[in-house]
């Protein structure tokens, strides 16, 4: 049972709606997270907001379902796990890729290096050495996608940590991160 209700879109009303409604509109129907969110819109809006931006960077949408999957992962968070599986098949990448990404790990050597550095980020809290940005530059990242990748990061966290606060029913289907993946 969730800590705190979702926003039946339908009954919703002002920024919550606008909000809402092209939620609905965008991607066909409103996530429970989204409908969560919107019990504060500026959150919502804000949340949004970010990752249009970050949609349009550098960075692919496989790749940036892989980086939510080795942090959702990292977190074990369900709700994250569940959702980015069924986004990131949208992409194309394969369950096999996905139960790998969720524990941290990618046959693909560069998508490796993100998911190594992600992990990383999320242990240490941020506290990365000079080798673990390197590591990225030797795999082939520039600057402006590191960057990017530590601000996935930063969104991945706010939904992890949201989800396990409200206790967000999962609405997609379900994908355990469970504390084997969360170790690995």
């Amino acid at each position: 049972m969730p800590r705190i209700q979702p926003v039946n879109h339908t009954a919703a009303t002002g920024d919550a709606k606008v909000l809402l409604d092209g939620v609905k509109a965008s991607i066909g129907v409103v996530p429970n997270i989204f409908a969560t969110f919107a019990q504060s819109p500026k959150v919502l809006e804000g949340y949004l907001g970010l990752n249009k931006a970050l949609s349009g960077g550098l960075l692919n949408a496989r790749l940036r379902e892989q980086i939510a999957l080795a942090i959702a992962g990292a977190n074990a968070c369900d709700y994250c796990a569940s959702a980015h599986t069924a986004i990131g098949k949208m992409t194309g990448v394969a369950q096999d890729e996905l139960t790998r990404n969720l524990a941290g790990q990618s046959e693909d050597a560069q998508v490796q290096a993100a998911l190594t550095f992600v992990r990383k980020a999320v242990t240490a809290r941020g506290l990365v050495a000079d080798a673990d940005v390197q590591a990225l530059r030797d795999a082939g990242f520039g600057d402006g996608e590191i960057v990017e990748i530590v601000a996935h990061i930063g969104v991945n966290l706010l939904t992890n940590y949201f989800n396990h606060i409200v206790g967000t029913d999962i609405d997609f289907p379900v994908v355990r991160a469970n504390a084997d993946a969360a170790a690995a």
